[in-house]
């Protein structure tokens, strides 16, 4: 399936699920930095996504304001997992079907096996709208923030909230 595939398929779950959604094209960023200017046309809160794997092969995704602050070294205790690091790009392309740059929410529907747990930043929902690449880092796509646990839902994943303000 293509990438065009994949997102069609993406928007029509949203819509199977009355999720509203827009989606902004722009050039590609990689970091939360490089998407500075992008971000500050669009309103809502904007992301960082990170895909860990743990010692034992456990592999996780923390949807965050891309403005906190996350304790990778200590993070495992909180979450009761072994001692975390950044997954590889060909492992998260296995299981999430996106490449280093474009890590995001929205790739658990790609995550047919469910392998990937789901780690959502209380953070995101003090904002009415957030926004996430949707499976490219050439697009950002806003949706409602009080959906998002549907849409997770919806991938067959359970959604964990943790206040990453308060570690």
């Amino acid at each position: 399936m293509t990438l065009s595939d994949r997102q069609a398929a993406l928007y029509t779950l949203f819509d199977q699920l009355s999720i509203p959604w827009t989606t902004h094209e722009h050039p590609p960023v990689f970091t939360v930095e490089e998407g500075a200017d992008i971000k500050a046309a669009l309103p809502g809160g904007h992301t960082k996504n990170l895909f860990l794997k743990d010692k034992d092969g456990q592999l996780v995704l923390i949807s965050a304001l891309g403005e906190t602050q996350i304790p990778l070294k200590h993070l495992h205790r909180e979450i009761g997992t072994k001692r975390l690091s950044f997954g590889r790009p060909d492992l998260m392309e296995e299981t999430l079907g996106v490449t280093p740059g474009s890590v995001t929410l929205f790739a658990l529907i790609n995550d047919a096996e469910t392998r990937v747990r789901v780690i959502l930043d209380e953070g995101l929902f003090d904002h009415d709208i957030v926004n996430f690449h949707p499976l490219s880092n050439d697009a950002t796509t806003a949706v409602p923030s009080d959906r998002l646990e549907d849409f997770v839902r919806a991938t067959g994943h359970v959604a964990e909230r943790l206040d990453f303000s308060a570690l």
